[in-house]
This record gives C-alpha cells, sequence and structure tokens, in this order.
C-alpha cells in the first residue's frame, strides 16, 4: 500500500492565508524534487550500491520498474489533485442541462469534453455515466462520455509525451476524442432507450453542490484530497501490474517473440493487440509502461496503441458494472464498435508513423 492511501480521510488547512501558501509550496516543491531525483536515485541504488548490471535483464527490468512506478505515481497523485479540484466546482445538474439541452452533435462534442476533464477510469466512469442516464440525457451522449473519460486520458497524454513524443501524444488525443464522437453519432442510429433497463432511471449523483451549496476553497482542497485518495486505492495495484508487465517484457521477453505475434509483418496484428489489451485493465498510467516496453521491442506505433487504448477503455469489470443498467444487446454494441474504432485507431497510426 502507497503512503498516501494510509492518510487519515479527515484533515485540515492551516487557518492562515500565510501558512496555506507556505504548505502549498512545500508541496510542490517536494514533488518537483522527488520527480527529478527519481531515475538518478534508483541509477545510484540499483547499480552503483547493489551492482546490478544496467544492461543485464534483472538489473534492467528492476530498475524499469522503480522507476516508472515512482514516476507514474507522482503523475498520478499530481495531476488528480489538479484535475479534482477543477471537478469540485463542476455541478453534475449544470452539466447534464449542457448536454441534454442541445442538438445531437453539440451534445456529442461537450459529452467529449466532460470525457477529457474527468479522469476516471473505465469502471470509475460508471457512476457518473449512470447518474447522466438517471437524468434523461440521450443514450448516445452518454456513451460517448464513457468512452471519451477513460480512453482521452490526460495522465496517458502526458506520460505518452514524455515517452514517444508530444506529436504522438497530440494524435492521441485527437485519436481518442474523434472515436468516441464516431462511436457516439453511429449509436446514434439505433433505438438505444429500449436497451437500457428501467432501474438506471432511478437513480441520482451528487457532489458537493448538492442543495444549491456553493463549497469553500477549504471545502475543495479537502476534497481535491480526498478524490486523489480515492482513485489512488482503486487503481494502484493496476497501476503495479501495467509497470511489472512492462518491466518483464521489456527485460526478458524476447523481441522475436513480439516481432512474430504482433510484429509489422503481421497484418492480424493491431486486432490482435486489441484483443489482448482488454483483459489487462489498466488506467492510463499503467498502460503506457507496457507500450514502451513493446515499443521498444520494435512493435510498430499504431499497434502498441491498439493496445494502450483497449486496455485503457475496455474492461470485464466495466462490462459486469454497466449491466446493471445496459442490456446486453447495448453492450455488444458499444463494446463491439469501440474495438473496432480502436482497430482502425491502430492502423491508422501504423500508416502515419510507419
Amino acid at each position: 500500500m502507497i503512503p498516501l492511501l494510509g492518510l487519515p480521510r479527515r484533515r485540515t488547512l492551516p487557518a492562515s492565508r500565510a501558512g496555506r501558501l507556505a504548505l502549498a509550496a512545500a508541496v510542490v516543491s517536494l514533488w518537483w524534487a522527488l520527480y527529478l531525483l527519481d531515475g538518478p536515485f534508483w541509477d545510484l541504488l540499483l547499480h552503483d550500491a547493489i551492482g546490478l548490471d544496467p544492461h543485464g535483464r534483472p538489473g534492467s527490468s528492476v530498475r524499469f520498474f522503480c522507476y516508472d512506478t515512482v514516476k507514474i505515481f507522482l503523475l498520478l497523485t499530481g495531476l488528480m489533485f489538479v484535475i479534482g479540484m477543477l471537478r469540485t466546482g463542476l455541478d453534475p445538474q449544470w452539466a447534464r442541462d449542457r448536454l441534454s439541452g442541445h442538438g445531437l452533435l453539440t451534445g456529442l462534442v461537450l459529452a467529449v469534453v466532460l470525457g477529457i476533464v474527468t479522469p476516471f477510469c473505465s469502471c470509475s466512469s460508471v457512476p457518473l455515466f449512470i447518474g447522466f442516464v438517471a437524468a434523461g440525457i440521450p443514450a448516445p451522449v452518454t456513451l460517448t462520455f464513457l468512452l471519451a473519460s477513460p480512453l482521452v486520458s490526460e495522465v496517458a497524454a502526458v506520460v505518452i509525451g514524455d515517452r514517444f513524443g508530444w506529436d504522438v501524444a497530440a494524435a492521441y488525443v485527437l485519436a481518442g476524442s474523434g472515436l468516441a464522437l464516431a462511436i457516439g453519432a453511429v449509436l446514434s442510429r439505433f433505438r438505444l432507450e429500449r436497451w437500457i433497463e428501467d432501474t438506471a432511471f432511478a437513480t441520482r449523483i451528487g457532489n458537493l453542490r448538492a442543495g444549491g451549496h456553493v463549497p469553500t476553497a477549504d471545502e475543495r482542497v479537502l476534497a481535491a484530497l480526498e478524490e486523489t485518495r480515492d482513485i489512488l486505492s482503486r487503481v494502484w495495484v493496476w497501476v503495479l501490474v501495467g509497470v511489472g508487465t512492462g518491466a518483464v517484457i521489456h527485460g526478458w521477453v524476447p523481441q522475436d517473440f513480439f516481432v512474430e505475434h504482433v510484429g509489422a509483418g503481421n497484418p492480424l496484428a493491431v486486432p490482435l493487440a486489441a484483443l489482448l489489451g482488454a483483459p489487462l485493465y489498466v488506467n492510463g498510467a499503467g498502460a503506457v509502461p507496457i507500450a514502451e516496453a513493446l515499443w521498444s521491442k520494435g512493435v510498430p506505433l499504431g499497434t502498441v496503441m491498439a493496445l494502450t487504448m483497449s486496455s485503457i477503455a475496455l474492461s470485464v469489470p466495466e462490462a459486469i458494472m454497466l449491466r446493471r443498467v445496459l442490456k446486453p444487446p447495448l453492450l455488444a454494441l458499444f463494446f463491439g464498435s469501440v474495438t473496432l474504432g480502436i482497430i482502425a485507431v491502430g492502423y491508422l497510426f501504423n500508416v502515419l508513423y510507419g
């Protein structure tokens, strides 16, 4: 269990404004120092002190795991808090009104934007999705949000930019947003309401603004801290699984294995990668280390992105949760269209970056 998860749930802030600014400056400085010292620390400990060969399989894998784990948790903590501060001021009823009170195209675009600013994994976006369904927002719009929220991950975009280049990160964001819009438009051609369970319309969601309450600055900060803690408590295991898988691939899996199965010479590599990614069920931060390890083994970028997107946007737990509100035909239609869309994006990336 990482230290942040062991903190008490109830916290207070310094009473004075100067004390709060000093605390904020200290936290930001500590975060930045840890981020900068992450790589040098592990090099010193693992290679110089312990004596692991940086070019050997054990040394390479252990260093990959330690460095990426710390870096990703730092990114998660910092980004989740900042985005949590933004979200504490978001009124769900306001969002529902904006999403349901406009034409279909406007609603789909707003759903994508809302999905981008809500950094949920595929499962944690389900409760807000259920709240939108209960509010009577059109099903294609709610499903667009359900896809955009995990797929267009701010954390994944930052880590992709750091590892693959910011042009690739921009292409990832554009591709994910375009895919969510396209699938929402396709789903709008069906009468989806018949495939939504009646119990879905009885649920409600709320936040700090419930009952017209306007949260204070202290309430927003504490709520953002609590949300960061809660998100980390749900995803930390999957981050470790993702980084661990990437470390094994990085240090131990022969390059020929991936070249043979999902390499450039296999025309079915992209669909295979999309199918292999879904069972991983990791968030954006946990998926990128796996993608980086595969890319370093010579797997084409589009194939890597297909696996990354499917591991972020598709999961068995998500399907189980959604079954509470969606009937099997709609579940199959949603997951099938997302899978096909990810495969198309993978082939497109291979053409652009091949």
